[in-house]
């Protein structure tokens, strides 16, 4: 079945998460991805342990449906094969620091020469303009100067950040969906563009009620653990054997839930009648429900509220979502075949299109598996490939 960007390559000049996980994300969609490394690749190819085979699994986790090629760009001799390589490319990804491509001849200016149709998309920490251009851009230096990590945690301990590096994957959803945007605008004018892409920028996006909240009442949003500042209940609670998560988004769905608690008293109790009522009285909420909920294992409660109609669930560990049944139904848990472990494990994609659903078709490449492949494909001889090895310009 053939993949919405079929017939786009994407030349890939990133490395860590953002950029890998925004051309991952473009080759889960059907694109042909060269991955462009170094002569000592990916610098998260060395991330472990855990290993899985010869790299990390923290490279595994965002370079699948890619090839990888590897070439020294400070060599002279490679600027044959990039010339090349962008003629017959449509977006170029790039993640280093503002400058740096320019140093290396990689830049938009000098590429837009080569290819007027291409699309380059550079993301960084501070975006390509501003006071901050120059700061050295990270997933946690961007979550601290978004304001977002403020808001992370309990209100009596440090700020927290995510799990995961989620202002990477949030930059990287949103540098996708710039590239098939001016992908669609190519396809209407003809005109390649450059996109300007910030991590910060996202993340200040991602704010959303936080920052409203304070524009409309001049309070300084806090940090309030798993609760919510407008919905009330809306946190995890404990019970006698693990958490769950309680999401009781209105009043009707509030008398409900006293019903099925056998606490009717607390919908007509003034303090927890309306919902902005049970937010204003948040402390005395919880400490009512927290009593409730220990004394029940959240099997006993989970089942309680789904036959009721409540939003509630368990939180999960790790291993109990890889093993989840509807997680294995959406196919969010596959099977792929690779090189050297053979059949190993992989996430799946969300990319559920009825006619063109994004598809896994390729394992996380190893470091330089495509080289030869790629380069006799844009039209080198074996003789002029063998010379580029022999000159360290390619591995």
């Amino acid at each position: 079945m053939r993949g919405p960007l079929e017939g786009i390559r994407v030349l890939d000049f990133t490395r860590i998460m953002a950029g890998p996980f925004t051309t991952m994300l473009l080759g889960d969609l059907g694109a042909d991805v060269i991955k462009v490394e170094p002569p000592g690749g990916d610098d998260t190819r060395s991330w472990g342990p855990p290993w899985i085979g010869v790299d990390s699994a923290y490279f595994m986790s965002a370079n699948r449906n890619k090839r990888s090629i590897v070439i020294d760009l400070k060599k002279p001799e490679s600027r044959t094969i990039i010339e090349k390589l962008v003629k017959f490319s449509d977006v170029v990804v790039e993640n280093f620091r503002p400058g740096v491509v320019k140093e290396l001849g990689i830049d938009y200016e000098e590429l837009s020469k080569l290819n007027p149709s291409i699309i380059y998309c550079s993301i960084s920490g501070f975006g390509q303009t501003g006071p901050y251009r120059d700061k050295p851009g990270y997933d946690l230096v961007a979550l601290a100067m978004s304001g977002l990590m403020s808001l992370t945690g309990d209100p009596d301990r440090p700020p927290v950040k995510f799990a995961v590096p989620i202002a990477d994957l949030s930059t990287a959803i949103f540098a996708a969906l710039s590239i098939v945007a001016a992908l669609y605008w190519r396809e209407k004018t003809g005109l390649g563009q450059y996109i300007d892409i910030s991590l910060l920028d996202v993340q200040v996006l991602l704010l959303t009620h936080q920052a409203f909240n304070y524009i409309a009442s001049g309070v300084e949003p806090k940090r309030m653990g798993s609760a919510h500042p407008n919905i009330a209940p809306y946190q995890a609670f404990e019970t006698n054997d693990g958490y769950i998560v309680l999401t009781i988004g209105n009043d009707k769905l509030w008398r409900k839930f006293c019903e099925c608690i056998g606490r009717v008293d607390l919908a007509e109790d003034p303090r927890f009648k309306a919902n902005a009522d049970r937010v204003l009285n948040k402390e005395a909420l919880v400490q009512e429900l927290t009593k409730i909920l220990k004394s029940a294992s959240t099997s006993y409660w989970i089942n309680k509220f789904e036959e009721a109609g409540i939003p509630a669930a368990p939180i999960l560990t790790v291993s109990q979502v890889l093993d989840d049944i509807h997680v294995k139904y959406r196919e969010m848990v596959v099977e792929i075949e690779h090189p050297i472990v053979g059949k190993m494990k992989s996430l799946g994609t969300p990319f559920k299109l009825s006619l063109t659903p994004g598809k896994i078709r390729r394992p996380p490449p190893l470091k330089g598996q495509h080289t030869d492949e790629i380069l006799r494909e844009i039209g080198f001889s074996r003789e002029e490939i063998e010379d580029f090895k022999k000159k360290g310009v390619v591995e």
